[in-house]
């Protein structure tokens, strides 16, 4: 995305993006997102989106100062907020007399952001609005509503159920079930988008995170990543409805936290890549180059010797009479 195309926003805007980890000419590849919208729903990328998104996609902007209002208004430059939304987007689509491809949340994750061929910026939520004709006034919308109770969006409105509980009643298990892990394991995985030859290319969170500071990928990551990434349990409220403890495989989870999963490295003695969170990001997931799991923050424990072993410890349930 050229800077004629973003940068017409003042300079409140600019620091907001410099310290979410934007700089002029970022460019992050957009292809693992895209494969995951293909994967769970009809979702069409167009040239401007794929702008945006190399350009500030994984990035979480709070405003400043980061306070209650600020942060509780947090957006999300995370397009796979939008997973199993395609109706949604058809129809938001079509109120806006545009194609609308999803590009991250506002609010909460009340609030869809989906962009439109011409670069303008729309915000997804019971009805769409046009938050400006160019990227770049629609950036500096968004961070003047981060700043201040703002009539674009209210915040505290309470985000729709995770597709994950609804899909959770209609999957079927396969054939792996009882083999290769229990049939709760693969009914879970199945409900948070995993599937049976599931491959999908994983540069996007490479190179997003190799521009933090991380550690380079090793094949153990990458074929987990390629598998399973963006495959979770949604948290939902109330908290003690979960059979299962929430967990999410997406690396970009650790996007400021280098440090930490090289401490976490340094304690297991072993060097760990970030390949997600659990119990609502207190625990860091993060795998060795054998395969083996650790999971962590100030300590580090290891929570499985295999992959397999991993996925179905995560989804064990913590609650067994716990309905859902």
């Amino acid at each position: 995305m050229s800077d004629g195309d973003t940068r017409d926003w003042p300079p409140q805007t600019e620091a907001v993006l410099r310290r979410a980890g934007w700089h002029p000419g970022r460019s992050v590849p957009t292809v693992t997102w895209e494969a995951v919208l293909n994967e769970r729903g009809d979702f069409v990328a167009h040239d401007a989106a794929r702008r945006f998104l190399s350009a500030f996609g994984g990035l979480v902007t709070y405003g400043w100062p980061a306070d209650s209002i600020s942060t509780s208004s947090a957006v999300r430059f995370d397009p796979l907020r939008a997973q199993w939304q395609d109706e949604r987007f058809v129809r938001a689509s079509g109120e806006a007399g545009a194609l609308l491809y999803p590009v991250g949340t506002a609010d909460e994750g009340a609030s869809f952001l989906g962009i439109a061929e011409d670069g303008a910026l729309h915000l997804v939520r019971d009805r769409v609005e046009l938050l400006a004709p160019t990227t770049g006034r629609a950036l500096s919308r968004l961070v003047e509503a981060q700043g201040a109770r703002s009539a674009l969006w209210t915040l505290g409105v309470a985000t729709a159920e995770s597709p994950f509980w609804r899909r959770l009643h209609s999957v079927e298990t396969g054939p792996d079930a009882g083999s290769r892990w229990p049939e709760e394991t693969d009914r879970v995985l199945r409900a948070g988008g995993w599937f049976p030859g599931r491959s999908i290319p994983t540069e996007t969170w490479e190179g997003i995170l190799q521009q933090t500071g991380a550690s380079e990928v090793h094949d153990a990551a990458r074929c987990f990543l390629s598998e399973f990434g963006a495959v979770g349990v949604s948290h939902r409220d109330p908290w003690d409805s979960m059979p299962w403890m929430e967990f999410s495989l997406d690396p970009l989870a650790a996007f400021w936290d280098a440090e930490i999963i090289d401490d976490l490295s340094e304690q297991a003695g072993v060097a760990l890549y970030p390949i997600g969170t659990r119990d609502r990001g207190n625990q860091y997931l993060a795998m060795a180059e054998d395969g083996s799991v650790y999971a962590g923050m100030d300590s580090v424990w290891l929570l499985a010797p295999t992959p397999d072993e991993a996925l179905r410890r995560l989804t064990s349930r913590i609650r067994p009479t716990a309905s859902y």
